[in-house]
């Protein structure tokens, strides 16, 4: 019999794993959005009206849901007037928090929502509740949302947009416990009450009013802010970044040895116990669960490339961070009554990015092909996973050797999601059907020769999906053999 055993309840559908799960975070950081998404209408890069149109045409594919912006550390510095109007007039101002170098403010609201509609994704605006009052927020949303007819709306049409914009996630500041004002919770949940009083958008519209929440364990501030505030949002969030060693070596990006493998994979596997404690909280105050829990950063961080301009937190991609990537998505599955959303860090060229640029060319990585591995899982009802299987550890570090989640998908398809995080052993997986049967199965598999294998510009194809064929169905029971540090993504019909 296979040391693995999955069993999906198919007959016990759980909350639906909400797209915005998938979200996407663009911060004003290094070339994340200068070069990374923009590069202006009189580029020689070619562009959509200044849009990067290879990097927008990749985000399409992956259906991104939800994008935030303009942080981030940035988002409690930034006044949303100097970067409307002519960009030859905007107000050139110092990025202090990443690199200190000079933010010509050229990507503004207008380029950030426009960015946002072509991809068919819901903006998610971060306030500043840092260093701006509530007026400079409040004429803010109404620029953003407000009908013909006032002054910010006749402002916004002369700036070249007539309509307004659908403003679907308003964040009340960033990292209030640090970036954000270096604020004890008491106080950020009370300035969280005075903000939110005047995030005010027209009749028949809804933004989700999104608080600032804890760093990593710091269940003391979702307390507060819960026992406080908690009826004035409408979601809160968590920040946890995996970082393998600590915040002053943190690792490196790629050639990295096995510890480092199995090290970075354990600790990402603390987002469950966060998001669980987190939720814990939330319950005493929510019980119905009308507030989100929002993962609205996660991802991993490791010492910059070398070589690269400090500060910009550029990091290459390797098959560890797909594995990441493939982790959560498994923890998230678990915990989708409370949690709604996330924001991996981040979209282009910054920390764990789907996508690297240089000049004219770019790269989809790692990362990417696990997002598009499990974009079928958007908005698919849940189906519980029950898995036995063994340890695979190295040196101190032990984790379980398959990982899973499944989702009945919006298009009527099960999918069911395998991860083998053993870098060296195959695995043979005997999958049970509870409650339901199918007929056929497909499947793409994401693996690599070694653990550090990263897509270049110059070899951009040495992690991509591949066909796979290794599954075998009857009736109920599908057997296969997960391959060493892969991840296995099956439909069913």
């Amino acid at each position: 019999m296979a040391r693995t055993q999955v069993t999906v309840h198919a007959d016990t559908p759980a909350p639906i794993f909400d797209k915005r799960l998938f979200g996407q975070f663009a911060e004003h950081l290094g070339t994340g959005i200068e070069d990374g998404i923009w590069v202006g209408k009189d580029s020689a890069i070619p562009n959509t009206e200044g849009y990067r149109t290879d990097v927008l045409e990749a985000l399409k594919a992956l259906k991104v849901p939800v994008v935030r912006w303009p942080g981030g550390c940035f988002a409690d510095e930034y006044h949303w007037r100097e970067a409307i109007g002519n960009p030859a007039s905007r107000k050139v101002k110092i990025n202090t928090h990443w690199g200190y170098v000079a933010e010509n403010n050229a990507f503004g609201t207008h380029e950030f929502l426009n960015f946002a509609e072509r991809l068919g994704a819901q903006p998610y605006v971060s306030g500043n509740i840092g260093s701006a009052p509530p007026y400079e927020m409040a004429e803010w949303v109404e620029y953003m949302t407000s009908p013909i007819g006032s002054s910010l709306a006749k402002e916004r049409a002369a700036n070249g947009r007539d309509k307004p914009w659908k403003l679907a996630m308003f964040g009340l500041g960033n990292e209030l416990w640090g970036c954000g004002g270096n604020m004890l919770p008491e106080y950020a949940a009370n300035l969280t009450r005075r903000y939110a009083t005047f995030v005010k958008v027209p009749a028949g519209e809804h933004v989700m009013k999104i608080a600032s929440g804890a760093n990593d364990a710091d269940y003391n501030w979702t307390e507060v802010m819960m026992k406080m505030a908690a009826g004035s949002f409408d979601g809160i969030g968590v920040h946890y970044y995996t970082i393998p060693y600590d915040w002053s070596h943190k690792g490196a990006a790629i050639g990295f040895d096995e510890d480092q493998w199995a090290r970075t994979l354990a600790k990402t596997l603390h987002m469950d116990e966060l998001v669980t404690r987190h939720a814990a909280i939330m319950d005493k105050y929510d019980p119905k669960k009308r507030v989100a829990l929002l993962v609205d950063e996660w991802g991993t961080w490791y010492d910059q490339d070398p070589g690269t301009h400090p500060g910009f937190l550029r990091q290459q991609n390797s098959l560890r961070d797909a594995m990441v990537a493939s982790l959560n998505f498994d923890i998230f599955a678990r915990h989708t009554d409370r949690l709604r959303g996330a924001n991996i860090a981040q979209m282009v060229n910054v920390l764990q990015a789907m996508l690297l640029t240089d000049g004219p060319r770019m790269v989809k990585t790692p990362t990417y092909y696990a997002f598009d591995l499990y974009k079928g899982f958007m908005d698919g009802a849940v189906l519980p996973v029950d898995i036995r299987t063994h340890d695979y550890t190295k040196n101190e570090w032990s984790l379980k050797a398959i990982s899973s989640s499944a989702v009945k998908g919006t298009d009527g398809v099960m999918r069911i999601a395998l991860t083998n995080v053993d870098p060296d052993t195959a695995e043979p997986v005997v999958v049970t059907l509870d409650g339901a049967h199918a007929k056929s199965v497909t499947g793409r598999i994401l693996t690599a020769s070694t653990i550090d294998a990263h897509n270049t510009f110059d070899a951009p194809s040495a992690v991509v999906p591949a066909a796979f064929k290794g599954a075998k169905i009857t009736a109920d029971t599908i057997t296969l053999t997960m391959p060493a540090k892969s991840i296995v993504m099956l439909e069913l019909r």
